[in-house]
């Protein structure tokens, strides 16, 4: 009769779980999902949206580079979903617009260095290297042979 513990006791009565404690413990998955929404996803389809728009604004002349790596310089734009690319003289490929992964415009060049202001300041910064000075080498005396400042010694 006196079988049942306060234990089994106390667990029948906290089961029925209320609303809001179910809020509670899904408010850590939702705010793990709005983070990933703002770093992953958001910024994904930003950039997904300025592709398409620099895709769609390929002009004749300008400079692609495709995903495959060969830069060329448009010579057929039209609004279809190919352009025509010389990527050598006299050597044209079709390339589907979506296989771009840049575009340079007409004339720009490809900055691989900071231009300097004055040309004073570039001679400042360039070192001059000296040329090495090589010594003969003196050989060490032994113990067997005299040294090259000594006279030779007599054995007698």
């Amino acid at each position: 009769m006196f079988l049942v513990t306060p234990a089994y006791a106390q667990a029948a009565g906290g089961a029925a779980a209320s609303g809001s404690d179910i809020l509670i413990q899904m408010a850590p998955f939702g705010i793990i999902l709005l983070i990933m929404y703002f770093l992953i996803l958001r910024p994904q389809q930003q950039r997904a949206k300025q592709h398409e728009k620099m895709v769609s604004n390929i002009r004749r002349g300008d400079t692609v580079i495709t995903n495959g790596g060969l830069i060329g310089r448009v010579s057929k734009a039209t609004d279809d979903a190919e352009i025509e690319i010389e990527i050598a003289p006299n050597v044209r490929i079709r390339q589907l617009r979506g296989g771009i992964a840049e575009v340079r415009a007409k004339g720009e060049p490809v900055k691989d260095e900071p231009a300097n202001k004055n040309k004073k300041d570039a001679r400042k910064d360039t070192v001059k290297a000296e040329p090495a000075k090589i010594e003969a080498a003196k050989p060490e005396p032994t113990q067997d042979a005299p040294a090259a400042n000594e006279p030779p010694k007599d054995k007698a």
